[in-house]
């Protein structure tokens, strides 16, 4: 089953500021999230009913599993020391 995978465009932002060569692995494992949306080293976050993170590189993609509708929400795009941060 296919997710249909949503980049909102604060989310767009942080990818637009991304060095060429980050962003281009990042978009890329954002757009695998539509055919596996919990792949292999995915975190689900404490404290969050749907929220999960997944790794790339020193980059970390914050993002949230809807299961009744397929979708896949991006919320953040950061650099491991800022991606907790509120």
């Amino acid at each position: 089953m296919s997710y249909a995978v949503l980049i909102p465009k604060p989310v767009q932002k942080q990818l637009d500021d991304l060095p060429e060569d980050v962003r281009s692995r990042i978009v890329e494992k954002i757009l695998s999230l539509a055919e596996q949306p919990r792949p292999l080293g995915v975190k689900k976050l404490k404290g969050f009913e749907k929220e999960y993170r997944v790794r790339v590189g020193e980059y970390r993609i914050r993002y949230e599993i809807n299961d009744e509708t397929s979708t896949v929400v991006v919320l953040h795009c950061k650099h491991r020391k800022d991606i907790y941060r509120k």
